[in-house]
C-alpha cells in the first residue's frame, strides 16, 4: 500500500541533521566485495542492532530508486553484508540525477519501522562517495515460509518456479490490493510456491506502467510458471516490490 496514504495517520518521522553532499563514482563490480567502513558508519549488523528512533550512519550503494518528489527521494540500498530502505531522504532533483544505481552513499538519519519493514526515516540526509557495486540477485525460494527470509529484508532477490495463483474470479492480478485502482496504480498478484501462496507487488513508483515489469504482469494468466526478481520489501509479512518477470 502507498505510504503516502499511512503517513497521514501516523506521527511525522524525527529528522536528520546532516548535510546533503556530492562526489564521484568509482569502478563497477557484479560481485561481494571488501568494503572497509568509513569512519563513524555502521555494519549492517550494528544498523539492525541500532533502538528504533535511534540516530544511523551507514555507506551503500543505491540498487532501486522508487521515487523522487518534492526534494525527497526514496531509495533501496545495499552493500556486501544486508539492505536497507531509505524513506523520503532530502535529496534536490539535481542532486537525485547524481546517484544512478550502482553509486555509493552516505546516509545519516533515523531508523525506524513502519508495518515491519526496518528503515531510515524521513528526514535523512546524504553524501555521494567514491565506489560503485550493483548487487546480483539473491535467490530465497526456498526461504519463502522461513523465519529467516526476513534476514534478506530489502536485498534484491529472486523467486524462481512460481506458479500463477487466482487474485479472485479468475484474474491473475489486482489494480490496488483489493482491486479498486485503475492502469498505473500498483499491481497486485498471487503466486505459489511450495504449497504456500504469496502476494506480490509491482510498486508503480518504482517500476511505473509503462515498465516491462508492468506490462508482463497485466500479461500474466492464472496457471503461469514464472521466475521474478525484486526487492525483498515487508508490509504485514513478506510483500517483495517485483522489478522483472519471466514467464517460462
Amino acid at each position: 500500500m502507498k505510504k503516502l496514504i499511512a503517513t497521514a495517520l501516523i506521527a511525522a518521522m524525527v529528522l536528520g541533521t546532516a548535510a546533503c553532499g556530492a562526489g564521484k563514482s568509482g569502478g563497477a563490480s557484479q560481485t561481494k566485495f571488501e568494503d572497509v567502513k568509513g569512519e563513524g558508519v555502521m555494519t549492517h549488523a550494528e544498523y539492525m542492532a541500532a533502538p528504533m528512533d535511534s540516530e544511523v550512519v551507514i555507506e551503500a550503494y543505491v540498487q532501486g530508486k522508487q521515487s523522487w518528489w518534492d526534494n525527497k527521494a526514496t531509495l533501496y540500498l545495499q552493500d556486501q553484508d544486508g539492505a536497507y530502505f531509505v524513506y523520503e531522504m532530502n535529496c534536490s532533483e539535481e542532486d537525485y540525477a547524481k546517484i544512478p544505481t550502482g553509486t555509493k552513499i552516505k546516509v545519516t538519519g533515523y531508523k525506524t519501522e513502519w508495518s515491519g519493514e526496518v528503515e531510515i526515516a524521513s528526514g535523512s540526509t546524504f553524501e555521494i562517495e567514491d565506489g560503485q557495486f550493483i548487487a546480483t540477485p539473491e535467490d530465497v525460494t526456498s526461504l519463502l515460509g522461513s523465519d529467516s527470509l526476513i534476514d534478506h529484508q530489502n536485498e534484491v532477490v529472486s523467486f524462481k518456479d512460481l506458479t500463477v495463483a487466482d487474485k479472485g474470479d479468475g484474474r491473475a492480478f489486482f489494480y490496488n490490493w483489493d482491486n479498486s485502482g485503475v492502469q498505473g496504480d500498483d499491481l497486485y498478484f498471487d503466486v505459489t510456491s511450495g504449497g504456500n501462496t504469496y502476494t506480490f507487488t509491482v510498486e508503480s513508483y518504482l517500476t511505473d506502467k509503462d515498465s516491462d515489469v508492468y506490462k508482463a504482469v497485466e500479461k500474466l494468466s492464472v496457471g503461469d510458471k514464472i521466475d521474478c526478481e525484486g526487492f525483498l520489501y515487508w508490509y504485514e509479512g513478506v510483500n517483495p516490490h517485483i522489478t522483472k518477470v519471466t514467464v517460462k
